[in-house]
């Protein structure tokens, strides 16, 4: 009766991102604007990438391709709240990066005990 209803996969638990950032098994990106990282810091080995520049950074033809960010390495998203890295998890999935995770905001990766630098 439900088949034409697709199920979502399983949201990946913000404690184990912290923990595949930190074995460097996982690439995170911040996407917050700059004005954002300078008031609270940002997640300790985030890339700080703002979410106007992302399409260009995470382009491979562009000549400001990030070349930390690969599309056969899970990738995982934060802004402040998650809204935005909701969208930005959804772009970078139609640019065929296929392991993509919304994390939500900073304080998600802050209560699941990631660590926070500044400056």
């Amino acid at each position: 009766m439900f088949g034409f209803m697709r199920q979502a996969a399983p949201a990946l638990p913000v404690a184990d991102a912290v923990q595949q950032v930190a074995d460097g098994e996982m690439t995170l990106i911040d996407i917050r604007d700059h004005a954002e990282l300078a008031s609270s810091g940002k997640a300790r080995g985030a890339l700080h990438i703002p979410m106007m520049r992302l399409a260009d950074m995470a382009d491979p033809r562009h000549p400001d391709f990030h070349p930390d960010l690969k599309q056969d390495k899970p990738i995982a998203l934060y802004c402040a709240s998650g809204a935005r890295s909701n969208m930005a998890a959804g772009m970078l999935r139609r640019m065929g990066y296929t392991d993509v995770h919304n994390l939500g905001g900073l304080a998600h990766w802050m209560a699941a005990g990631g660590p926070i630098e500044r400056g």
